[in-house]
Order: structure tokens, then C-alpha cells, then sequence
């Protein structure tokens, strides 16, 4: 029988105990969870990215909502001006937005819209009240950028519907409304998906991580850039060239977004452009080309992104992700 070194034997020692410290690590991950709301508290509306031109109506329809739920409602200075792509200037979205943070009379911060321009403001946020007394962020899409910093920061948001997802008659998106109720109120949330061929069978409960997918591509090298080893990442985009989904997905993969990733779940992939060269694979084969290699489950056709049919999701919370059969859970922990 071959002699093993002592050198051999101290690498296996490192090499385990290093693996067991870092598996304890992300058991023991769990970010902070800002109070539930209730009858009488207070949101604020802001709007961090895009201009907000001629929606006027949705911003009502958004006050009247909230105030049907026993809520208060403020507005902030800002959330109306104009600076060519931007609602206000950077200096001026971000005095909105801080003020939200630092108000300890607000319980949640409610962006009225997407668009771009969240990372413009992500340095110039100061933090220091917010820890004292969390709060509620509720947004997607471009707020993606606002949820990462988040997460690095310590604390849960809510992925759902913004301000101007209330440009659709309210009958129509029952689900968007109700589910982010249940999250803005701690009720339980739990979502059974439609069946895909592409899903990929396994069960894992994990914290719940991600976003849009060209934010959380523009992240990366950032001190935002979200931690995915051992979370379920959820990702979701808009309007892009399949080239440019394989593109983005690819560079995610080579800086290590999937090697310790703990579940995948899709969700809308919309208004796809069709570029002058085809493809020749759909959207769903695109992204199990990228992550077929590794051993979590995956699960396609959550209901979350740029539909009108825009479940909430909590970042940063426990779910239990279950695929089998090609049918897929998902349940938040309480």
C-alpha cells in the first residue's frame, strides 16, 4: 500500500474543513426582514429611474390602492419632475429616495416605475437610518439594481408590481395585486407553476436571489453584484436579442454565478426581438445550453417579470423549490 505524505493528509484536512465552514456559512444565511404592514402605516412613492410623463392617472389609481388597504400614503417631491430619461436629476431622485429611507414614520417605499436610471443614484444612498429601522423596497426591472444593493446590504425586499402596472384594468391583473398585498401584509405565499419540458427535477430550500437579468449582468464586477452560492437565483428580462440573453447568461457563468447556485427559476422572457440571423433554438433550450451542466433543480414559467401576470416574490427569503414530474413549487417561508 502507497505511502500518503503528511502534506497530502494536511491538503484533504484543509480542503474538507474549508468545505464544512463555508456549507455552515450559508445555512446560517438569512437577511433581515423589515415589519410586515398593517391598517395605519405609511408608504412612500418614488420613482428612482425612469421619467414619468403623463401618468398622472396611474399614480392615483396607486394612492387609492393603498389607501383601500387601511394604508397612508406619501409622495415624493421629485416623483413628477423631468431630466430627459430620468424622473429629476440624479440629486433629485436620490433626495426622494433617501428621504423614504431615513423617514422612520414610513413602512415601505414603493417605486413607481422602471426604466433605467437606479444605478445612477446606488453610491449617493446612505444607509445609516435605514438599519435602524428597515423598511419595505417593492419593485423589478430596473429596481433589480436597488434590490442588489439590498441584499448586499443585509436586508429583504419585494420583487412585484410598481405604480405603472396599474395602466391595466385592476380585473386583469388580480394576481399581480393580490399576491403583493400578501407580501406587503405577511400573508403566506406559495405558487404552483405551469409544467415545462426543460425543467430540471430536485428539491432546495435556499434564500431567493435575483432579478432582471440585464441588471444583474451590469452588477457584475460592482460591490452590488449579489452573492448567488447557495441560493435560488431568479431571473426574468425584456426586449432583447436571444444572442444577447446568451450573452449576458454566458458572462454570468463565467464569473461564477452557477458554480455553487442551489436552484434556477425562470421567469417571463418578453417581447423577444428577432434579430436578422436566427437563433435556431428557443429561449428555453438557450438557457439549459448555459446551466445544463450543473446539479440544481431548475424551473420554468414563474409568472414574474414584465407580463401584466406579476406574482410578488420576497428576495432574500427562504422558499422551498420543488421539481418534479416537470411541475414545480414554490413556498416562502414565514
Amino acid at each position: 500500500m502507497p505511502r500518503i505524505s503528511l502534506l497530502t493528509i494536511v491538503f484533504i484536512a484543509v480542503f474538507f474543513f474549508g468545505k464544512t465552514t463555508l456549507l455552515a456559512q450559508n445555512n446560517s444565511y438569512k437577511l433581515i426582514q423589515p415589519p410586515y404592514l398593517k391598517s395605519g402605516d405609511t408608504v412612500a412613492i418614488v420613482a428612482p429611474s425612469g421619467i414619468l410623463k403623463n401618468r398622472t392617472a396611474e399614480i392615483e389609481k396607486a394612492k387609492n390602492l393603498l389607501k383601500s388597504w387601511g394604508l397612508h400614503v406619501v409622495i415624493g417631491k421629485h416623483v413628477f419632475s423631468q431630466a430627459n430619461h430620468f424622473a429629476g436629476t440624479d440629486d433629485e431622485r436620490c433626495e426622494d429616495f433617501q428621504k423614504a429611507m431615513d423617514d422612520a414614520n414610513i413602512s415601505a417605499i414603493w417605486c413607481a416605475r422602471g426604466g433605467y436610471g437606479a444605478v445612477r443614484i446606488l453610491d449617493k444612498l446612505d444607509y445609516t437610518k435605514f438599519k435602524k429601522k428597515p423598511k419595505w423596497l417593492i419593485g423589478y426591472s430596473d429596481i433589480t439594481a436597488l434590490h442588489s444593493q439590498m441584499q448586499v446590504k443585509g436586508f429583504e425586499s419585494i420583487h412585484a408590481m410598481m405604480c405603472t402596472s396599474l395602466q391595466d384594468d385592476n380585473d386583469t391583473i388580480k394576481e399581480t395585486i393580490s399576491t403583493f398585498k400578501d407580501a406587503l401584509f405577511g400573508n403566506p405565499i406559495e405558487y404552483t407553476l405551469e409544467p415545462s419540458n426543460y425543467n430540471v427535477d430536485g428539491s432546495v430550500t435556499a434564500p431567493l436571489v435575483g432579478g432582471n437579468l440585464s441588471i444583474l449582468y451590469s452588477m457584475l464586477g460592482s460591490n452590488t453584484s449579489i452573492d448567488t452560492s447557495g441560493k435560488i437565483l431568479f431571473i426574468e428580462e425584456i426586449g432583447e436579442y436571444k444572442y444577447h440573453i446568451d450573452r449576458m447568461l454566458q458572462s454570468l457563468k463565467r464569473a461564477g454565478y452557477f458554480d455553487k447556485c442551489a436552484g434556477l427559476i425562470i421567469g417571463d422572457m418578453t417581447k423577444i426581438k428577432k434579430n436578422t440571423t436566427p437563433w435556431g433554438a428557443s429561449i428555453e433550450q438557450l438557457i439549459m445550453d448555459v446551466v445544463s451542466s450543473y446539479n440544481f433543480p431548475v424551473a420554468f414559467n414563474m409568472p414574474a417579470g414584465h407580463n401584466k401576470d406579476n406574482r410578488a416574490l420576497i428576495l432574500g427569503r427562504n422558499v422551498s423549490l420543488n421539481v418534479k414530474n416537470r411541475q414545480s413549487a414554490i413556498k416562502f417561508s414565514n
